[in-house]
């Protein structure tokens, strides 16, 4: 049978790895990070990343933040 490449994108970026489909994930995207989401019982998402900068930046556009204003709300007043 005969190795096959297999390539890997930055979710964030568009970097891309390649490596052979008999070398293990966790060889071709050394130093990457991956994470999981799980979405149902039988349902997981898989994201990879080129480095922490590109999934900060990924979580920051898809995780909602707690508006601003909200949070000064609860500041007590100074007398």
């Amino acid at each position: 049978m005969e190795n096959q490449r297999v390539s890997f994108t930055c979710y964030s970026c568009g970097k891309k790895i390649e490596g052979s489909s008999d070398e293990p994930p966790c060889e071709v995207l050394e130093g990457w990070l991956t994470m999981s989401h799980w979405k149902s019982v039988a349902t997981v998402e898989h994201f990879s990343f080129c480095s922490y900068l590109c999934l900060r930046s990924w979580v920051e556009t898809n995780v909602s933040t707690v508006p601003r204003v909200f949070l000064e709300s609860f500041r007590e007043e100074e007398c």
